[in-house]
């Protein structure tokens, strides 16, 4: 199983620091050596009338299938302060298809003219699999197809597909966020699946086993991360209004207080705070270990 680092926030902002420890886990303190990517949503001059919100956003995309603690697009990205909305970036370790461009996450596809980004983890199991290859021969899902052979962008297709053919236009924001928890559950049900899904304005967040956040917002302190030996003092870099949520599949700081997603719990942020929760009815939350298991269990690895 992979490893997924997510941003929200309500100004653009720099991930600089979240991504130094996170790139650290590609093949450095731990093994996910099968290549990383990293989204960008950043705010656009450019027109779109599409966007009813008026608050257009461009998207910056960056694969590598090197390893990202070694990877010199990483370290672009690392002396690069990218200010963005959103960010969702992935380190792989590959169960499904091969160490190449192709399978590397974050995947992009356009939903009702809206570039949306995913990212997942976990392993979808083979009865899934073949019922998605049975709906595409069949002509069943022409909406989205696979350009690589991951499991994780099968499941993207296949949660593009159900929307496009549920609805022919794009729906309220609620019954949205609605089909999607009902979807990611389903996904779930069919393996193991830990995805984040952003389309430049908000970011959903939904956990089958494993999978953290922690809001920033003032008064700031310092933070030192778990895998590299840094620290720093968000009241120096930040003003009393920002607000940043980040999103990780293990906890990236080890001096902060993260919040963790029940398993089956589906949240949406925007402008770094929650707007949509859905939990199940009885929450259970697995420790790491745990999540870890279930992971070998299935033939994938965190």
């Amino acid at each position: 199983m992979c490893q997924l680092l997510g941003m929200n926030c309500n100004t653009p902002t720099d991930i600089g620091f979240s991504f130094a420890g996170f790139r650290k886990r590609g093949g450095m303190t731990d093994s996910h050596e099968d290549g990383f990517g990293i989204a960008f949503f950043e705010r656009s001059d450019c027109a779109n009338n599409n966007d009813s919100t008026n608050a257009s956003t461009g998207l910056r995309l960056f694969h590598d299938n090197r390893p990202s603690h070694e990877s010199p697009v990483a370290d672009l990205v690392n002396n690069y302060p990218i200010k963005a909305m959103n960010v969702i970036a992935h380190i792989r370790k590959a169960t499904q298809g091969q160490n190449c461009l192709a399978n590397t996450h974050p995947f992009v596809r356009e939903v009702w003219g809206e570039q949306w980004v995913f990212a997942h983890n976990g392993q979808m199991n083979s009865d899934f699999i073949k019922r998605c290859q049975r709906l595409q021969d069949n002509g069943n899902a022409t909406h989205c197809q696979p350009v690589g052979s991951t499991d994780s962008e099968m499941a993207f297709c296949y949660l593009v597909n159900r929307l496009k053919s549920t609805f022919k236009t794009r729906p309220d924001d609620q019954t949205l966020f609605n089909f999607l928890t009902t979807q990611c559950r389903y996904l779930s049900a069919n393996g193991l699946f830990n995805c984040l899904i952003s389309n430049g304005r908000w970011q959903m967040a939904y956990a089958g086993s494993l999978l953290f956040y922690l809001t920033r917002k003032a008064p700031f302190g310092e933070a030192k991360l778990a895998d590299d030996d840094m620290a720093i003092n968000f009241g120096d870099v930040t003003t009393d209004t920002d607000k940043v949520t980040i999103l990780v599949t293990v906890p990236l700081t080890e001096n902060e207080k993260w919040q963790q997603l029940a398993v089956n719990e589906c949240l949406i942020f925007q402008d770094g705070d929650v707007i949509y929760k859905d939990s199940p009815s009885q929450r259970k939350f697995l420790t790491i270990e745990e999540g870890i298991a279930i992971a070998r269990a299935v033939g994938a690895s965190v």
